[in-house]
């Protein structure tokens, strides 16, 4: 164990910590929404994930910005940014509407038991991935569904140091853009109209249905607000580590789901603090045993943890949410 490393990189870990912790928590929200919903675990969402990276490459590229292009300026800087977020959030958002449509809606009119939405959206995951992998093995993009590169809209650049403390510009970015998307979806979904429908469908959809609420339509809406939630996500993936693969959601998706749980399956500030958690820990833990620890001690933490308060560190579901 090197106490020393830990220590003499303890605020650079801690900064890269909160920084792959806010691209969890953004994928988290999704678990969260659909379960806090449905009680259903949407594995499928890690691939709603990985198709919204591989759409921001597919655009930049289309309009002529490869791995290989130098990125001058602002304003290409800012068009780079909005059109890669544009892409992957609609990306993301019509999969995860697709998804919703296809596997778990037939499930649903058909009073299908909860096994059998596991298995599907297991299923779903799989074939999306697979198709994603295919994809890119025809275009020829990564070689043998290897790693595909990207342009960076911005290259890391250190926006100010303490001492030994160094914080970049992107990684101001991923955590003031997970902090802005919780705030807004915390508000859209405890302030608006529609959000009150999502509460009461949590809480009691048999209810809610009598008093008027359309479930098929509040379904739908959280799925594509996870959607848009992984959008984001996808894109401060690619602005941080500019590279995609067919893959590259399985494990992010297990580590969003992991946060989840750790914060409070169902609670959406509870996965951002699960989220920026298990980023921090994950690197305390690189640093103290080495990068091989780093997704094992994650998970350890996760068991621990459930272990002594098994509904996660805040615990509330978001039926039982306050307007």
């Amino acid at each position: 164990m090197d106490f020393d490393g830990l220590l003499r990189d303890f605020p650079d870990l801690t900064t890269t910590g909160l920084e792959q912790g806010a691209i969890y928590a953004l994928v988290a929200l999704g678990y969260t929404l659909v379960y806090g919903v449905l009680r259903l675990i949407n594995f499928a969402h890690s691939e709603v994930f990985m198709i919204g990276t591989v759409a921001a490459l597919g655009t930049w590229q289309a309009i002529g910005y490869n791995q290989n292009s130098s990125i001058n300026g602002v304003g290409l800087t800012l068009l780079l940014l909005l059109v890669g977020l544009a892409a992957a959030v609609a990306a993301s958002t019509l999969t995860a509407v697709a998804v919703e449509r296809v596997a778990y809606r037939p499930l649903r009119r058909r009073n299908a038991p909860p096994l059998a939405f596991l298995i599907t959206a297991i299923g779903a995951s799989f074939v999306l991935f697979e198709a994603v992998g295919l994809f890119s093995d025809n275009i020829g993009i990564g070689g043998e569904r290897g790693p595909f590169g990207m342009v960076r809209p911005f290259k890391p650049a250190e926006l100010f140091s303490i001492g030994g403390w160094s914080v970049t510009n992107t990684q101001v970015l991923v955590v003031l853009s997970a902090l802005g998307m919780l705030l807004a979806l915390d508000l859209f979904v405890n302030r608006s109209r529609m959000g009150r429908g999502i509460r009461a469908v949590a809480q009691d959809p048999d209810t809610a249905a009598l008093m008027g609420v359309n479930k098929d339509r509040v379904i739908l809406l959280v799925f594509v607000l996870g959607g848009i939630m992984a959008g984001v996500a996808a894109l401060l993936w690619n602005v941080t580590y500019a590279f995609s693969r067919f893959d590259v959601g399985f494990l992010i998706g297990l580590k969003a789901f992991s946060a989840a749980v750790l914060g409070g399956i169902g609670n959406l500030r509870g996965a951002l603090v699960g989220g920026l958690l298990l980023g921090v820990v994950e690197n305390y833990a690189s640093g103290l045993f080495g990068g091989e620890w780093k997704d094992f001690t994650g998970f350890v933490v996760l068991i621990v943890l459930l272990m002594f308060r098994p509904t996660g560190l805040l615990g509330e579901s978001l039926g039982r949410a306050r307007a």
